[in-house]
């Protein structure tokens, strides 16, 4: 939620700084702003509702320089999306400027008293009062603008991550986080600040992580220093990162998530990479070789992710308990960490986040581990909060995702998720030989297979212009099946805003049946399996009632498409592997209904991409 970009040093802030925010713009786009410190008038904010294109027209003309500056994308939380609760915020005094990602959860209090102390604020939101904290910190007790943001932050209880600049310090910046991520990239005599390396990647390959807790003093010509709310100074700990500037740029597709769609056979084949040695018939997982016994030993595995994350985990438990005969219950994030759940020691929880910043997963994984359990992370972010909260884990390797509606992570996740799944069961002893390589060989062959779905693009194209202005969709899948309808559903309500519900296709007739007339569209996952004839029975029971029926089968398939009104069809595979291509068409068929409806695909309304906040 909300996208930060910060800069100091030689260059022209504002230019680094809109460049930055069209790049964090899946982050949040309700609204948008930047403060730069100029050499003329000081401190010049701007800010307007509406997207990062908005807050550059609402600049032209307007005196934007200056070497040290801050920007901001908004998600709303405290405040409507309007220009006056757009980031960045004054100070009382209007000396201070401050962005912020995250929710302050005391901040009525601090208010209240700020109020009694004289303070005004304009708007609503939670952001204003913290800098207002800050500056009455900084007069009341004379301290240095650094010195300030850490005795303010001690007052404050929630999530941030913010960066803030003072007209009277023009050559200093302060950034910290708690529950938010923040990124410092360490260039040649200067520095960048962002919510992600996505900002940074095209002027350094060299960041730093803040630490929650961690107040950063970024000056101009000097090394970075950082303290932490005890004020204890901290050595900064630099990094390389690997990300491509091409990674993030549309490389000549209308939408980042038909690229992202149309990536999936290399971000399979790169989660595989390494791992997955059919030449020796061996999985290898670096990342859990050292916990490869508790994992024999477990009684039980629980996932915890949200959103498109366990849908991916809903998988993953199909994959554990038939294979490696673990039971597993797979759970929502933001349900798990406000229950009283029973949690063993010897219990594994596997976490599972596109972003690895996700603020709900991070809490359960916060409790689990009070519990005395170990937490794997599987995650596509390096460096990210999960991926340093957890005990160990494993990197999907699916690059940069930028549409807010996940595509390739699903897929990724999937696979490191088989791999895992096939690697256990292969130590425990619970998957015969013959049949562990075999599923080996299949799982090498799924990106040329799902290369063969994505030639689809054309006929399902035609699909979405026949159902593009239907109300509601019904999504049915049995088994492994299941949670692919879960995903498609999600996937056409995130981006075209149609009504869609995902069911075990045995459960339409105790409720959803009710709904099926000629105007429904039934999409069902119907592929070859040990339930291929009971969901055969289930398209009957729609068709009896008038509903329309898009398929998804195996190639071949005779019985369903001679019943069905379309079918998209897909290469046979090991029915556990169904899902990594059965999944294919359904984002297809979202991204080109959205598309036809006029909708914003990679910035669908309302959504973020990163859910940073509870």
């Amino acid at each position: 939620m909300c996208g930060i970009v910060g800069y100091i040093g030689k260059r022209e802030a504002y230019p680094v700084i809109i460049k930055g925010l069209r790049r964090l713009e899946y982050r949040g786009y309700d609204s948008a702003g930047v403060a730069v410190i100029g050499k003329g008038e000081g401190l010049n904010v701007y800010k307007c509702k509406g997207k990062v294109a908005d807050l550059e027209k609402h600049t032209q003309g307007k005196d934007i320089t200056g070497t040290v500056g801050i920007g901001h994308t908004r998600w709303a939380t405290h405040g409507e999306p309007n220009d006056i609760n757009a980031h960045p915020h004054y100070s009382q005094t209007k000396d201070i400027v401050l962005i912020h990602n995250g929710i302050i959860e005391n901040y009525a209090a601090i208010k209240e008293n700020l109020i009694k102390r004289g303070h005004t604020f304009e708007s609503q939101t939670d952001t204003e009062v913290l800098v207002h904290l800050i500056e009455e910190v900084k007069q009341r007790d004379g301290l240095k603008l650094g010195h300030a943001v850490l005795a303010a932050l001690k007052q404050v209880v929630g999530a941030y991550a913010i960066a803030v600049i003072d007209k009277n310090k023009p050559d200093e910046m302060i950034a910290a986080k708690k529950g938010s991520p923040l990124v410092i990239g360490v260039g040649d005599d200067e520095y960048f600040v962002a919510s992600d390396a996505s900002p940074i990647v095209e002027y350094t390959k060299n960041v730093v992580y803040l630490e929650d807790e961690q107040v950063a003093i970024i000056k101009r010509h000097e090394q970075l220093k950082i303290r932490n709310l005890k004020d204890k100074e901290i050595t900064p700990s630099v990094q390389e990162i690997e990300m491509e500037l091409e990674a993030i740029e549309k490389g000549g597709y209308e939408h980042f998530m038909l690229k992202e769609i149309y990536e999936q056979p290399r971000s399979i084949k790169d989660s595989m990479r390494g791992r997955l040695r059919t030449d020796l018939g061996v999985v290898q997982l670096g990342g859990i070789v050292d916990y490869e016994a508790k994992f024999l030993k477990a009684k039980r595995i629980i996932f915890i992710a949200c959103g498109t994350s366990w849908h991916a985990g809903l998988v993953g438990e199909y994959l554990f308990e038939e294979y490696a005969r673990i039971p597993v219950e797979v759970e929502y994030a933001s349900e798990f960490r406000y229950r009283n759940p029973v949690i063993y020691e010897d219990d594994i929880v596997i976490a599972i986040s596109q972003s690895g910043e996700t603020a709900d997963t991070l809490a359960a994984i916060e409790l689990a581990k009070s519990k005395g359990a170990t937490i794997i992370g599987v995650c596509n972010v390096v460096g990210s909060s999960i991926a340093r909260a957890t005990h160990a884990g494993s990197y999907t390797h699916a690059g940069p995702e930028i549409g807010v509606a996940s595509t390739k992570a699903f897929t990724a996740q999937v696979t490191v998720l088989t791999l895992m799944a096939l690697h256990i069961a292969y130590k425990k002893g619970t998957i015969p030989e013959n049949r562990y390589r075999q599923l080996l060989f299949e799982l090498e062959a799924i990106p040329q297979k799902v290369e063969r779905v994505l030639t689809l693009n054309n006929t399902i194209k035609k699909i979405a212009d026949i159902y593009k202005d239907a109300t509601n969709f019904l999504y049915l899948g049995r088994g492994y099946s299941f949670p692919v309808a879960l995903e498609g559903a999600l996937k056409l309500k995130e981006i075209s805003y149609i009504h869609a519900e995902g069911y075990p296709a045995a459960e339409m007739k105790h409720g959803p049946i009710a709904l099926i007339d000629e105007e429904m569209p039934v999409v069902v996952i119907a592929t070859k399996g040990a339930n291929y004839e009971k969901v055969v029975s289930n398209i009957q029971e729609v068709k009896a009632r008038k509903g329309k029926i898009i398929a998804v089968v195996t190639e071949g398939d005779k019985e369903v498409t001679k019943m069905a009104d379309f079918v998209m069809e897909i290469p046979d595979t090991d029915e556990s592997m169904v899902p990594l291509l059965s999944v294919i068409p359904l984002q297809l068929l979202s991204y080109h209904i959205a598309v036809m409806r006029g909708c914003n695909v990679d910035q669908p309304r309302n959504l973020a991409k990163s859910v940073t906040v509870e």
